[in-house]
């Protein structure tokens, strides 16, 4: 009799760990990647590019099983190293920015854009002290007045405009709405050689209360830590702001930055091969106070995209499981 209730004691557990087992999440299975090599990222080098890029892989690496890396380049390049099959995804386009070559690009069947990430805007921004101090500098068209104010300390003729790093698409955009603004004869547009110098440039410049004209983009820590103005632009006009984005453009005419909804840029043949990631592509999106929440902190702190995409996981867990499965959620939450 012992024996038997013994054995049916044993048996009552091998049951119950079986159970166990059915009803446990599909954490407990090693997720399998869609496809058998690393997924390639393009690695534009900005904030918010590169702090999305951390998340995006993170997210993949814990959540799908995937492998991942990152290729580092400029807009057009990565767009035609998305084209090629060289990178797979590029987690910031602005469409608006690169109108021209991103509808090429579409024509061409080889990429998609998925998603909403966010909204962006541009602009051109003088802080509040230098407002107060040229009341009227309101416009951009007002700068040929003010150009000794901006002097450019490589030819003192001229005002200087700090602009965006030579190759980002943004540069076409500015070089042509100089020329629009008949401003080539008195200001000179200033290229820096990367991000970290043009915010080094702007941040130096408001901490000496030195007056300061320059381009930048929303959102960005930068643009929410200072207190700026935004100059004037003639309404945005759909036709004149094509042709900004284009470096062949022979007549520009001056026209408001246009409001960029930002998408997923995927190679089409890897969405086709991975249906299961490009739906998580497509429903990533970051609402204004998060991203702004995050770029914040990483400004405050001083910290690398690694750390901050650390910060919006355990801060804003609620966005980030909406972009989700349930199993692949628990996978990514394990992971923290």
């Amino acid at each position: 009799m012992r024996a038997f209730l013994f054995l049916r004691s044993r048996l009552a557990a091998l049951a119950a760990a079986c159970l166990a087992i059915a009803g446990a999440p599909a954490l407990a299975a090693e997720p399998v990647c869609e496809v058998d090599t690393p997924v390639r990222f393009s690695g534009l080098n900005w904030e918010s590019n590169l702090l999305l890029v951390e998340i995006e892989q993170f997210i993949l690496e814990h959540g799908y099983g995937c492998q991942t890396s990152t290729e580092a380049g400029e807009t057009l390049a990565m767009l035609a190293a998305l084209q090629r099959g060289d990178v797979e995804v590029t987690p910031e386009v602005w469409p608006g920015q690169i109108e021209v070559a991103w509808e090429k690009a579409l024509a061409s069947g080889r990429i998609i854009g998925v998603g909403h990430v966010f909204d962006a805007g541009e602009g051109w921004y003088i802080p509040r002290y230098t407002a107060e101090r040229l009341p009227g500098l309101k416009r951009a068209a007002d700068l040929p007045r003010y150009k000794d104010t901006f002097a450019d300390p490589e030819d003192p003729s001229k005002g200087r405009i700090y602009g965006c790093p030579a190759g980002w698409a943004c540069d076409t955009l500015n070089v042509n709405l100089l020329r629009g603004l008949k401003l080539e004869d008195d200001y000179a547009l200033f290229a820096p050689g990367a991000g970290a110098a043009q915010k080094a440039a702007i941040v130096s410049a408001y901490k000496r209360k030195r007056d300061i004209v320059f381009y930048y983009w929303t959102p960005t820590a930068l643009v929410g830590a200072l207190d700026l103005v935004k100059l004037e632009l003639p309404p945005y006009d759909a036709q004149a702001y094509t042709c900004l984005t284009d470096p062949k453009c022979e007549d520009p005419v001056p026209t408001a930055f246009r409001v960029n909804k930002v998408v997923t840029g995927l190679n089409a043949e890897f969405a086709r091969k991975a249906p299961r990631l490009t739906e998580f592509f497509s429903r990533l999106h970051m609402p204004e106070a998060v991203i702004d929440d995050t770029l914040g902190w990483m400004e405050r702190e001083g910290a690398e995209a690694e750390a901050a995409a650390q910060y919006f996981f355990k801060r804003h867990s609620q966005v980030w499981r909406g972009w989700l499965p349930p199993e692949v959620a628990e996978r990514v939450q394990a992971a923290l």
